[in-house]
């Protein structure tokens, strides 16, 4: 049996899923495993069975094509249940790549449970000034990918709606991180997090809320209907497009 731990916590669906794969990677990656980190809704409230991936973080003191490949069979097993392939990084490139994924980091070093291993993420420093100029690119490039999208799928319905899910996951961490900016503690969860981003930033939190239901399980509404929600989705978007720019 390996040495795990923080698995008591966790939603029992996740723990139970995590626990038999944990101790597979443990077995084909021996010495060369560091440590396995949770991130993501899996450890905490968020976590929707069905909906929800479970993330995990891989830390290996040397990334080679045969750590990789001794993963395989594991990580196959691992999909099937809900288990994203696991993010494959060396220790080193943690510490030399702070300042390249602000965002990513600190959301990993605030919101983690390490089931493994050292903790790497508990001194780990990151930059403010990092920080405010990636959440003004992935807005503003999450914005533009936003609009290409609708014309692809602009005809179909479902297709709308897929988009607004899609593209509502990737934009919380973003509003999470202009919520610091602004020295404000972003709340853990995301209906939340999209209210305060709405008060402090000023904007309307009505589309994201409904694109969050959808996200939740909602019956797809009318075409119209979707089309009113993403008309007021792009307007909210370009207002907060303005407001990182005016950090």
């Amino acid at each position: 049996m390996a040495d795990l731990k923080g698995l008591s916590d966790l939603n029992p669906d996740v723990r139970d899923t995590l626990s038999r794969y944990c101790e597979e990677m443990i077995g084909v990656l021996g010495k060369n495993l560091r440590a396995i980190i949770l991130y993501g809704s899996a450890t905490g409230p968020d976590f929707v069975r069905k909906h929800s991936n479970i993330n995990l973080m891989v830390i290996l003191g040397e990334v080679s094509q045969p750590a990789l490949k001794s993963s395989l069979k594991t990580v196959a097993k691992g999909r099937k249940k809900g288990i994203v392939a696991p993010l494959f990084l060396s220790d080193d490139h943690i510490k030399r790549s702070a300042d390249v994924f602000p965002i990513e980091f600190t959301d990993i070093k605030e919101n983690h449970v390490t089931l493994y291993g050292e903790d790497l993420f508990d001194t780990l420093e990151v930059d403010k000034a990092n920080v405010r100029l990636q959440c003004e690119h992935e807005l503003k490039g999450k914005l533009i990918r936003v609009r290409q999208g609708y014309l692809e799928r602009g005809l179909l319905r479902k297709g709308i709606a897929s988009l607004l899910v899609d593209s509502l996951t990737s934009f919380n961490p973003i509003f999470r991180h202009m919520l610091r900016l602004k020295e404000q503690e972003p709340p853990e969860r995301k209906r939340e997090v999209i209210e305060r981003t709405a008060e402090v930033f000023e904007i309307s939190p009505d589309p994201f809320l409904k694109i969050l239901k959808l996200k939740e399980g909602m019956k797809v509404p009318d075409a119209k209907t979707v089309d009113t929600i993403f008309a007021s989705y792009l307007a909210q978007l370009d207002k907060l497009a303005i407001a990182v720019d005016e950090l």
